[in-house]
């Protein structure tokens, strides 16, 4: 290593510093000027180099070279005269002339570094990847798109041969045959199929001097092209479906001149595709507003708009929305349902409703005929009490519809996904009733099932349960059911413990719990509470302007039953009905057109008054009751004769037949035996 001493620390000496700073190969003893601020005194300050005003000071036999740069010839010879022979003076003009041409390379420098900077970043920022090697197969250039596609890193792919990175690559053969290879496909190591383009690279003196390879990643290409080809089935496969729908459906573009029609669209329209396609939205409009137009204007869905359309004025109904891609409207399309069609499906869908209800024994308000006041007023009651969890009590004569109230307010609740247990109180004997509402533990009594049975409390937990004829419950089983309104809770006969429940309890009766509650049958505090909300359900007689409706509902009802087709019944068979006072409520409506039903000609399909019997003397007999009451006893007295005298009255007619007394009173057959106990008419004479 050499040691050298600048003399001069002007602009060239600040050069040739900075030279000698950047080689390995000199040692700057020391940086000599008389202007302390001189550059190069300043930038070898800087770099711990000593510096001084005298070169004298620093002169000795360990000087190797000492360059000369102030510029004063006198300063030359000086230290020309005092140097060892072993020192090397470089002048200042020499100096100079050094530091000029390093300034200048320098700056070729700078810009070469600009150039290849620049070429670098255009040569990465493509796309397309670009391989170069060398004549030995080495690899000089690789780009990062070279290193997406093949997942070989830049770094790790340059000095190394072309072959460790891509094997199958042919660029090497470029070198021996001098040819340009283009637009050749083939399948990288990681499955990208690429199409590539090989070329020479020679000199001036026409030498291979390397090749270079650029390629293009078409995977992406080859699954837009599949891609295109299933949006091409796609969209014939829809043109099919559009083309083979039931549904009319006619489509028109921005300014609203038909592009699109289907089969179905003629059939109901009648209009072919010559007088649509191209025409105005309004070509088929025979009544009405162009609703195509309309969404155009408004951007917005139509829906349910009747209109009549095509020369035969089809009463149709038409949903129209707008087509919108990316924001932009393109268009509209309209799908048309002929009104006679929906009319028709309309009456297939309630049939077949009211078979799946029947199967399922379900109704909603629907099916509940609301045509009085009376009436009216229950089933506003009825769909308000269907909104709150209170418990509900329903109240009216036998064959009312009470239990078709139950299971509308159920349906109407927000209980209505849960189960709907119905419970006839009367249907039951007392000694079952107790287990089946709330269940049993294992061992309760004889024949128990082992591990216990839940009840219908529990079974219907989270849901309603209807307690049909809840006056008929006995005074245990009353207890119970308090303690259900009460706690939200029951305990299974047998058991101890309280289980929670969560349950909605609908009642219904047709006894005076009033009176029950004087005679001591039916619980006071359990009546206040099931009375929470009582809903009375008026007797057919106080609205009989709803007979034709029932009629009509019935004999559809009845069809189904008897597999008859009845289609209607006359106003002289309505009047009939109307005359007659119907104790037996719809119940018995219903009885008496199934009675007309059956006895009708296959061939009939009215019903006619003839086919119903005569309800006059039906209603006198079942009304006659030629009782002698003498007015010297109380209200309640009074009361309990003339039930009496009913009840021996009704039992003699039909000759002790029990079951046929109670359903010709409307009472349950329990209830009938606790009234001829409670009368002694146990063993009177019957004719």
């Amino acid at each position: 290593m050499q040691n050298v001493l600048l003399v001069g620390g002007g602009k060239g000496g600040a050069a040739i510093l900075k030279m000698l700073l950047g080689s390995n190969n000199f040692r700057i003893q020391a940086v000599i000027d008389r202007n302390i601020n001189a550059k190069a005194i300043q930038l070898a300050e800087k770099k711990g180099i000593p510096t001084g005003s005298n070169w004298r000071d620093f002169l000795d036999d360990s000087i190797d070279i000492i360059i000369e740069v102030t510029g004063d010839q006198n300063v030359f010879q000086e230290i020309l005269e005092v140097r060892s022979k072993q020192t090397v003076l470089i002048p200042g003009s020499v100096a100079y002339l050094i530091a000029t041409l390093m300034e200048e390379k320098e700056g070729l420098i700078t810009e070469l570094q600009n150039e290849t900077y620049k070429h670098h970043l255009i040569l990465n920022s493509t796309d397309d990847a670009m391989v170069v090697i060398d004549t030995d197969g080495m690899i000089i250039f690789f780009n990062k798109s070279a290193a997406r596609m093949t997942g070989v890193p830049v770094s790790k792919a340059i000095g190394k041969h072309i072959h460790e990175v891509i094997p199958k690559s042919k660029l090497p053969r470029i070198i021996s045959t001098k040819r340009i290879e283009s637009n050749q496909e083939s399948v990288l190591e990681n499955g990208k199929r690429i199409i590539t383009t090989r070329i020479p690279m020679t000199n001036d003196r026409n030498e291979v001097i390397g090749a270079i390879a650029v390629f293009k990643d078409i995977t992406e290409v080859v699954n837009l092209a599949e891609e295109i080809t299933n949006l091409k089935e796609i969209q014939t496969m829809l043109e099919a479906i559009i083309q083979s729908s039931d549904e009319a459906i006619s489509v028109v573009d921005e300014n609203g001149r038909g592009i699109l029609i289907n089969p179905a669209y003629t059939r109901i329209t009648g209009l072919p595709k010559e007088q649509v396609i191209g025409q105005p939205a309004t070509a088929d409009i025979s009544e009405g507003e162009s609703m195509h137009l309309k969404v155009i204007q408004t951007r917005r869905a139509i829906r349910g708009t009747k209109m009549r359309v095509g020369p035969m004025k089809k009463e149709v109904i038409v949903n129209v929305a707008p087509i919108i891609v990316d924001g932009i409207l393109k268009g509209s399309v309209g799908v048309i349902h002929d009104v006679s069609e929906i009319q028709s499906l309309t009456k297939e869908l309630n049939r077949a409703r009211q078979i799946i209800r029947n199967l399922e024994a379900k109704y909603t308000f629907e099916d509940i005929i609301s045509n009085s006041d009376e009436m009216n007023i229950a089933v506003e009651q009825a769909k308000l009490g269907a909104k709150t969890p209170a418990t509900i009590l329903l109240r009216g004569e036998s064959g009312t519809g009470k239990e078709l109230f139950a299971h509308a307010i159920h349906n109407a609740s927000d209980r209505k996904y849960n189960k709907f247990i119905r419970v006839n109180c009367a249907a039951i004997s007392e000694s079952l009733l107790e287990s089946e509402l709330f269940g049993y533990e294992e061992g309760a009594f004889s024949g128990a099932k082992r591990g216990g049975k839940k009840g219908l409390f529990e079974e219907a937990n989270n849901g309603s349960i209807f307690l049909d004829e809840i006056g008929e419950l006995s005074a245990n089983t009353q207890a119970k059911l308090l303690r259900v309104l009460q706690e939200n809770e029951i305990v299974r006969v047998g058991g101890t413990n309280a289980i929670p429940i969560n349950v909605r309890i609908i009642a219904a009766t047709h006894v005076n719990l009033e009176k029950a509650i004087a005679d001591r049958s039916f619980r006071e505090d359990l009546y206040y509470r099931l009375n929470r909300m009582p809903i009375h359900i008026p007797p057919l007689r106080n609205r009989k302007e709803e007979i034709p409706l029932l009629c009509d509902k019935l004999i559809h009802k009845l069809n189904q039953d008897y597999g008859r087709n009845v289609e209607g019944i006359t106003e002289q068979a309505i009047v009939k009905l109307m005359e007659y006072d119907w104790p037996g409520n719809v119940r018995e409506l219903e009885n008496i057109l199934g009675r007309a039903i059956i006895f009708m000609g296959y061939n009939e399909v009215q019903l006619d008054s003839r086919h119903i019997m005569d309800l006059t003397s039906h209603q006198a007999k079942t009304l006659e009751s030629p009782l002698k009451i003498t007015i010297d006893k109380d209200l309640t007295s009074l009361v309990d004769q003339y039930e009496k005298n009913i009840i021996k009255q009704v039992l003699e007619q039909n000759n002790g037949n029990k079951t046929a007394t109670a359903k010709q009173l409307g009472v349950s057959i329990r209830n009938l035996y606790y009234k001829i106990e409670k009368y002694n008419l146990a063993n009177i004479n019957m004719q």
